[in-house]
């Protein structure tokens, strides 16, 4: 269940380039009277309680739990998302629906699949700067996955340990803005993925349990009315803004049904398309 966030960042940027100058002065006129925005500190911190990137290990636990784990990795679509671009902020969201595609299949993918999917979330970090150490460990783990010299349940713990060191390492290298981003890029193939696994498997109570989180999608609406101003057209905004309040309102009955976990797909599809 997420959102279209990666709409409004998709067709902007993380970074602003150069303005004619009439522009930057009516932007100053603007900002003299901007209405004022939420607290960074705060979005962060809510981010971070609501844990939007689980651990490895608590994902498969869950996917266990509920029993829909097998076949999940031939549920990921043939992703072909091109990191070798300028826009900062689209490599952060497209690394974190790479990262998510490899952690929720490293159970069952082919080791071919694997491998390119963990090739493609080294292209994203090294392209966000953070390439150094993260990428010599996706390395090692290509290198033993190719020669089945590791075992996919200590495979599971390695991506436990590379998963927590990402993020702090892409806000050191490539700053706080871009992590929201990974994690929207995380929620929202995880999402859709889950969505695809519960919908074949007609299994609306892990649905209940795995897909009710409308606080996540609180948080992404505050970011979006904070971060999106500007970015992207105003009915961008609207979309995204109504999108997320849709995905709210499924994630805040008590129970869902197999349309909810369809319109959660539909919602997620849309989304992944444009990138």
């Amino acid at each position: 269940m997420l959102s279209s966030l990666i709409v409004a960042f998709a067709l902007s940027g993380c970074s602003d380039g150069e303005k004619p100058p009439e522009q930057v002065k009516e932007e100053s006129k603007v900002e003299a009277v901007a209405a004022p925005k939420l607290d960074p500190a705060a979005l962060k911190a809510a981010a971070e309680n609501i844990a939007l990137v689980p651990s490895p290990a608590e994902m498969q636990r869950a996917l266990e739990k509920n029993g829909i784990q097998a076949g999940l990795s031939a549920m990921v679509p043939g992703r072909k998302l091109k990191m070798d671009i300028d826009n900062k902020d689209v490599i952060a969201v497209r690394t974190g629906v790479v990262l998510a595609d490899a952690l929720l299949t490293v159970k069952d993918a082919p080791k071919e699949k694997l491998v390119e999917r963990l090739a493609a979330v080294k292209a994203g970090v090294t392209a966000l700067g953070a390439g150094g150490d993260i990428g010599a460990i996706i390395d090692d783990l290509t290198s033993r996955i190719t020669n089945d010299s590791v075992s996919r349940d200590d495979l599971v713990k390695e991506l436990d340990e590379m998963h927590g060191a990402i993020i702090p390492e892409l806000k050191y290298e490539a700053g706080e803005r871009c992590v929201p981003l990974i994690q929207a890029g995380s929620w929202l193939a995880g999402s859709n993925l889950v969505a695809a696994a519960l919908a074949q498997a007609n299994n609306t109570n892990a649905a209940t349990e795995m897909l009710r989180q409308p606080q996540v999608a609180d948080y992404f609406l505050k970011y979006v009315a904070t971060e999106g101003e500007g970015k992207a057209p105003d009915e961008v905004i609207k979309q995204l803004d109504g999108t997320l309040k849709k995905l709210k309102e499924i994630a805040s009955k008590p129970s869902l049904t197999i349309d909810d976990v369809n319109e959660v797909k539909a919602q997620t599809d849309a989304v992944l398309g444009l990138l």
